[in-house]
């Protein structure tokens, strides 16, 4: 048995090959300028290549990691399996006081904040329609640890904090979104791999978080914290992580929970907080 990691320097990629690397599994981590995988035996392949926090300065980076390096790795490949990591943004249409699941029909409005979320959801359709039998989808909520990119929300706050003491958002108190830490992301996706037996998992916590409640765990850590007077409200759905938890018998954390260490490793650690 053995893995291949496509997208193994960004941050889901390097923290999975850490954990397969611990678990003394072999991995093969592909640049990820590589142009084909045609006739190779891979393994078990995670497909993490992509553009996150900064896609709306890079829209075409976004469709040609989502979407076109996807199809050129696949064709011809060889595997055991195919897992893409596609994100729960594409939910982000529906309307923000239900709970969604995998078997949701999805919303998604044409426009420049939709790249994403169409090109993420043009990936999938292209493992959807692979013939291979163990391709998936794996679907991950806002994903955290002590060295996230800074081009994330909290990676932008936890940054500011600590280089300044303060942070002011730039959207309301009661914007909200659901969060996941990195090590149960990483679990995850290594046990659906392996073992999954839908096409479709959230990954998530199924919690919903203020910011609000971030702001609070802040102040109370002893830094100033304010909101724009003219912040927009932006609330997700809450995400289902029902298949993933009685599949896999095994259930996230929550940032409610876990905010006040992951803000004392950062500190303790130092500026950790990486911008790509």
């Amino acid at each position: 048995m053995k893995f291949t990691v496509l997208g193994n320097t960004g941050f889901i990629g390097r923290h999975l090959v850490a954990s397969l690397h611990k678990a003394g599994i072999p991995v093969e981590t592909p640049p990820r300028d590589i142009e084909t995988l045609r006739n190779q035996d891979l393994g078990h392949v995670v497909y993490a290549i992509g553009v996150t926090g900064n896609f709306r300065q890079n829209l075409y980076s976004a469709i040609e990691a989502h979407v076109n390096k996807l199809q050129r790795l696949m064709d011809g490949a060889k595997f055991d399996s195919w897992l893409y990591l596609s994100s729960t943004r594409v939910y982000g249409g529906l309307p923000a006081n239900t709970t969604v699941n995998e078997d949701c029909r999805l919303s998604v409005y044409p426009g420049a904040d939709a790249v994403f979320d169409l090109s993420k959801l043009a990936g999938e359709s292209l493992c959807l329609a692979h013939s291979g039998p163990n391709v998936r989808i794996v679907r991950p909520s806002n994903v955290y640890g002590p060295d996230q990119s800074s081009n994330t929300f909290l990676g932008a706050v936890m940054d500011e904090v600590l280089r300044t003491g303060r942070v002011t958002f730039q959207e309301s108190p009661q914007s909200s979104k659901d969060y996941v830490p990195v090590e149960y992301v990483v679990d995850m996706i290594r046990e659906i791999a392996l073992k999954g037996t839908q096409k479709i998992y959230n990954v998530c916590s199924g919690v919903v978080v203020t910011h609000e409640e971030i702001a609070k765990a802040l102040r109370e850590a002893g830094y100033q914290v304010d909101f724009s007077s003219n912040g927009p409200t932006r609330c997700f759905p809450v995400i289902d992580p029902t298949r993933v938890q009685e599949e896999f018998g095994k259930k996230s954390s929550s940032l409610r929970d876990d905010l006040t260490s992951l803000l004392a490793e950062v500190k303790r650690n130092g500026r950790q907080v990486r911008y790509g």
